[in-house]
């Protein structure tokens, strides 16, 4: 009596199949994977059965396949431990969220390169914060041999999206960006190359203005405030696409928090025509000396923000062009008080996670992106001493920096 009651709580495929939202041929697919098995096959005509608890499972599975989890992962998360199956969630949801910007950021390029592809946008924002987020990405423009070859990469992008207006600058060693969010924002997303010098004067009216408006009308950008309206140069070029270099960074392995203005110091103190080496201990993070700078490589630079508009260029010194310039160091510390030697360098209190680093940079690229921070301290995020390094201020996460290191001597 009790199998032919389990009999009669079986549904046929095309039941079960309709119960969980799964297609016939999708069970079949994954009984032939033996990723969902029938609790019953005819013998004699090979129909397939399902059982009611078989739903919860074959729901799953659905909705793990909308999500286009591949076939071997979904068994991961149906079978196996939590732990795990969280990880393998965690992983495919941090690989389509790249994936989507990617595409995201690829697609709007292209819609702006079209023609009649000029947008219109406008955003109100601070006066005195415009002002600082000039300050902030402007050192990052390139200079010299550099700007030279590449005009846009001497100019910073202007860009409104996703609720935010973003200043961004890169010399394809550095990449900075800043995002303000604004009092207001209308429009669609649209962004523009403008003169860093005109900004910087823009920078200097607008610090007195309790808001200013930004206005991009196709290939025009105009300020308004206080009464007065004023218009930025606008390049033709096309910036590097810089959210192509963000999406693609790796995990961080190592991260380190130190005194900011300290570390200004150290690395002024200790960067001359060579590296400045950082190397963390128990507590501790040394800034040391080295030899003359090697040659940069290629793979040096900042991947996507360097080729978008700079193409395969030779090897060149970071320091012949002058990619950067020094900034005046600031006091050793708030007492005035030295800091302690060691080996040939300078040791720093700080926190620390991930295993021991030493990583070498040019001063010229690391000190400016040091100084455009605010705040005490300062936050290093490093996936390795190859790939770009976030550079982050505790106390302003809208501000981000990426520093490319050199070759360790």
């Amino acid at each position: 009596m009790a199998a032919m009651d389990d009999d009669e709580s079986l549904m046929g495929i095309g039941t079960f199949a309709r119960r969980v939202g799964l297609a016939p041929s999708a069970l079949r697919f994954y009984d032939d994977c033996a990723v969902l098995r029938p609790a019953r096959v005819d013998a004699a005509t090979g129909y397939r059965y399902y059982a009611p608890e078989q739903a919860p499972r074959a729901t799953l599975l659905r909705r793990l396949r909308e999500a286009e989890l591949p076939l071997v992962e979904a068994t991961t998360v149906l079978d196996g431990p939590p732990e795990e199956a969280r990880e393998v969630l965690r992983d495919h949801l941090r690989r389509t969220r790249e994936s989507a910007a990617a595409a995201r950021a690829a697609i709007e390029d292209v819609l702006r390169a079209l023609p009649g592809g000029a947008r219109c946008g406008r955003a109100r924002v601070g006066g005195a914060e415009l002002a600082g987020a000039v300050r902030q990405v402007g050192s990052a423009v390139a200079e010299g041999a550099v700007r030279e070859e590449f005009p846009v990469l001497g100019r910073v992008l202007l860009e409104l999206a996703d609720q935010e207006l973003r200043l961004v600058a890169t010399d394809r060693y550095r990449l900075s960006v800043r995002a303000l969010r604004p009092l207001a924002i209308s429009g669609e997303p649209c962004g523009l190359p403008v003169g860093v010098e005109e900004l910087r004067d823009l920078a200097g009216w607008a610090r007195g203005l309790p808001e200013v408006a930004i206005e991009v009308d196709g290939p025009e950008v105009r300020v308004r405030g206080g009464g007065e309206e004023r218009a930025l140069s606008v390049a033709d070029e096309a910036f590097p696409a810089y959210r192509m270099v963000l999406d693609g960074l790796a995990d961080a392995r190592h991260r380190v928090i130190t005194d900011r203005a300290a570390l200004c110091a150290a690395v002024a103190e200790r960067g001359g025509d060579g590296p400045v080496v950082l190397r963390t201990g128990d507590g501790v993070l040394s800034v040391e000396g080295s030899h003359p700078l090697p040659t940069v490589r290629d793979d040096d630079r900042l991947g996507a923000a360097g080729s978008a508009a700079a193409g395969d260029s030779a090897a060149r010194s970071t320091t012949a062009e002058g990619t950067a310039a020094r900034g005046t160091p600031p006091a050793d510390a708030a007492d005035g008080n030295p800091l302690p030697a060691v080996a040939g360098g300078r040791a720093l209190p700080a926190l620390r996670t991930g295993p021991p680093l030493r990583i070498a940079f040019d001063p010229a690229v690391l000190l400016p992106a040091l100084e455009a921070s605010v705040g005490p301290d300062v936050l290093l995020e490093v996936a390795s001493d190859a790939e770009p390094v976030v550079v982050r201020s505790a106390d302003q996460g809208s501000f981000t920096t990426l520093v490319m290191p050199v070759r360790t001597p």
